[in-house]
């Protein structure tokens, strides 16, 4: 329209310490365990040839690869990042965290009826036990896995970068091959929940979580929580495991470490001539500031390559913000219509049955109805 002029702004975020009492804060209850590292992901696969596939092409490292079993790592020390299992269905399983050395495995076992697992299902030794999420999700901690010698990988373009106020690179090109964007580690996980605050209770008081930054309703009440592992003065990602409250109980996506940017842009030449689904990016994400490009597996699940996150010690308090849907990227393309509900019949009649079981109240719906659908960029 001739003589508009449009507001660009982002979401405020407000230190815990200066919240106002409109805002709820999370709870964060006293904590049992303490994970060090996101380990694994583990799915179920009805074919694993077409997930070996993607896997290798969006930069994994494949182990071992059987008519049973798929196992793959990363770049890093850690032998394993994902594990697929020939099965009836295509499901997400669970994910495995590493815990700290001084966690007592038993407390889980004598408190939230954990189970030993065998050592022969453990992909690098150690112990571990299974327990289960408030959704029913198998969840395993682990002590003890062996670490693995990282795989070679290219120099970093980041440090020769040249800026119009430091110009470290002359008489040098760039010159990235064209190559899987190799993944280094495995970096964090998405979980969607309808019972929000009881989801993030449980894995704050298994994990020891902190949460890094929390999105709240127009009601104030908190809706998404961004949660970093607790390595005290070590520095941790801002989130390695991310609660939504939604309509359903699954797993929205897994995000990956990459060298650098390049490696995405390389990455993704590789993954589109492989005909794979591309999803999003590349763009820059708000909340977490990583350099981020999303795709679709063979079966539909979400998986992330980033680079450029940041990075919390566990004396930084956490920070709020009002939940919107433009808040999860600061710039790039817009978000696609699939990362939200679709409106169709289909879920009309699910989140009337969420209703009238009192999984969810009216009221929430509303809330998060409102939060989605505001315009992400009204100056568009």
């Amino acid at each position: 329209m001739k003589g508009f002029t449009a507001v660009l702004r982002q979401p405020e975020a407000i230190p815990a310490s200066r919240l106002p009492a409109e805002v709820q804060r999370l709870p964060r209850p006293p904590a049992l365990g303490r994970a060090i590292e996101l380990a694994f992901l583990r799915w179920e696969k009805r074919r694993l040839a077409p997930t070996e596939r993607f896997w290798r092409d969006f930069g994994f490292h494949i182990v071992s690869s059987t008519p049973q079993r798929l196992v793959a790592r990363g770049a890093g020390s850690a032998p394993c990042i994902a594990i697929a299992e020939a099965g009836r269905n295509d499901r997400f399983i669970g994910p495995a965290f590493l815990m700290s050395a001084d966690t007592d495995l038993h407390l889980f076992v004598d408190h939230m009826e954990a189970r030993w697992l065998p050592g022969c299902r453990l992909p690098a030794g150690g112990r571990g036990v299974e327990l289960c999420d408030p959704s029913g999700r198998s969840v395993w901690l682990l002590q003890g896995q062996r670490r693995v010698e990282p795989l070679p990988l290219r120099e970093a373009v980041a440090p020769s970068t040249n800026t119009a106020q430091d110009r470290p690179r002359v008489n040098r090109t760039v010159r990235t091959p064209i190559e899987p964007a190799r993944v280094v580690r495995l970096g964090h996980v998405v979980l969607q929940t309808v019972g929000f605050a009881r989801m993030a209770e449980w894995y704050l008081r298994v994990l020891g979580l902190i949460p890094t930054d929390v999105q709240y309703l127009a009601d104030g009440s908190p809706s998404l929580a961004f949660c970093r592992l607790d390595l005290g003065n070590q520095p941790a990602d801002h989130h390695t495991l991310v609660i939504v409250g939604g309509i359903e109980e699954k797993v929205e996506h897994s995000a990956y470490e990459v060298l650098d940017l390049d490696a995405l842009g390389q990455g993704q030449q590789v993954l589109r001539a492989g005909g794979h689904r591309h999803m999003w990016g590349i763009g820059r994400h708000l909340l977490g500031s990583q350099l981020f490009d999303y795709w679709s597996d063979p079966d539909g699940y979400e998986y992330e390559h980033y680079t450029d996150g940041d990075l919390f010690t566990a004396d930084v308090e956490t920070a709020y913000s009002p939940l919107e849907f433009g808040g999860i990227w600061a710039w790039g393309p817009d978000a696609p219509a699939s990362m939200k509900p679709r409106k169709n019949l289909q879920t009309l009649l699910h989140v009337l049955k969420l209703v009238r079981r009192k999984a969810i109240t009216a009221q929430r719906l509303n809330l998060m109805s409102a939060a989605l659908d505001a315009p992400a960029r009204p100056w568009l």
